[in-house]
């Protein structure tokens, strides 16, 4: 995959043809990089249990909110048709609404959200199903799976309505219908253009360590700029950095060689899976991990609070556990040290409680980049061969 350039990508027919990330999905994907950031403000403002459980549910909606735009665009040219573009640009308005509403999603804008979430959904579904008209396979694909596309917002909004447990179970049932529709009832039909679809999902990829290197940012204009707030920048950098090395070095090129072979049913099945599924654990790490570097450059001399712990620590075991299972199903095996590191990072969890928050963050950031030296030195050839085809 070329994320500067143009993609060479296999049609289902084996012939080949140019296609890259528009400018359009990069300007809709603008709107995302708010709503990560808002996710992470919400998770900071509600540092308990509860708060991560609510953070973690309000990424998985409004991931889906952004997969299911990734499976659109990959499809219909949206930027050639004029009308298509100005319903992707009410869906980007309906995006930031549903965004600025996070803070409030569970209080006093739940409403607010969940109606906001339903117009995004529903304008996906209207444009895919209007662009499709003249494909009767896609199209048939596309209201097989609207029910639960827009069914399940609309759950949300009556969740808005509510409080505790019952709005708990709600978001539950929505979540679980707005994935699970795709996988009970099938995602035949649809039609891949592998190279934009690996590329899109890489560019997201970036977004979202992107924001990593803005809590960074953010986190360093809040302090003293001293001596041990230098030493946490350049390590959250370093960790961002292994974080993009884990994820673009070899895995993902394979990867998308792997989707541009499969055909038909078994390519959207493996870009449902693979991309859809298996990329919002990784983005959910990096997350975590801004919060923890965040935390961590307040208090640069003191142990992270339980919580910022469990971010830190665990966003980063979460980003090679979720890059291993994007490894599993697309290439169909696993690497032995990302499940150490992974492993490793979660044993930190009780020890970053009772040292100095940059310590933490120094061994992080050590396991990592030695994780990538590993890989990148037993690797070399095999990468070379890879990128020679």
């Amino acid at each position: 995959m070329s994320t500067a350039g143009a993609a060479r990508v296999a049609t289902e027919g084996g012939d080949s043809y140019e296609q890259r990330v528009t400018p359009l999905e990069l300007f809709f994907d603008l709107v995302f990089v708010f709503a990560l950031t808002q996710v992470t403000g919400f998770l900071a403002h509600h540092p308990t249990w509860l708060g991560m459980l609510k953070a973690a549910a309000l990424l998985t909606a409004l991931w889906s909110s952004w997969a299911v735009y990734s499976w659109l665009t990959n499809a219909v040219p949206a930027e050639d048709v004029i009308p298509a573009r100005l319903v992707i640009f009410c869906a980007m308005a309906a995006m930031f609404v549903a965004s600025l509403a996070v803070q409030g999603a569970f209080g006093q804008y739940g409403v607010i959200f969940g109606s906001a979430y339903f117009v995004v959904q529903f304008l996906q579904v209207l444009l895919y199903a209007l662009a499709t008209g003249s494909d009767p396979e896609q199209h048939r694909a596309v209201l097989r799976l609207a029910p639960g596309f827009v069914g399940a917002p609309a759950l949300l909004i009556v969740a808005g309505f509510l409080d505790g447990f019952a709005q708990g179970a709600l978001w539950a049932v929505a979540l679980a219908v707005g994935y699970g529709v795709a996988f009970v009832r099938s995602v035949s039909g649809f039609r891949i253009h592998p190279g934009h679809f690996a590329e899109r999902h890489g560019l997201i990829v970036i977004i979202a360590l992107g924001g990593s290197i803005v809590a960074v940012g953010v986190g360093a204009s809040g302090v003293g700029f001293g001596a041990g707030v230098i030493f946490a920048v350049v390590l959250g950098i370093a960790l961002a950095a292994a974080l993009w090395w884990a994820y673009f070095d070899l895995v993902m090129l394979y990867a998308e060689r792997r989707l541009s072979a499969a055909r038909g049913e078994e390519r959207a099945r493996l870009a449902r899976d693979s991309y859809s599924y298996l990329h919002l654990p990784m983005v959910g790490g990096i997350i975590f991990v801004a919060l923890g570097i965040k935390q961590t450059l307040a208090h640069v001399g003191e142990p992270l609070g339980t919580i910022p712990a469990v971010a830190l620590c665990g966003g980063v075991a979460l980003y090679p556990l979720g890059n291993n299972a994007f490894r599993l199903r697309g290439v169909g095996s696993v690497s032995v040290p990302r499940l150490v590191v992974t492993v490793l990072c979660c044993a930190l969890i009780p020890v970053a409680v009772s040292i100095p928050s940059v310590i933490t963050l120094a061994v992080l950031a050590l396991l990592l980049c030695a994780l990538a030296a590993f890989e990148t030195a037993t690797s070399r050839e095999f990468r070379r061969q890879l990128r020679a085809r």
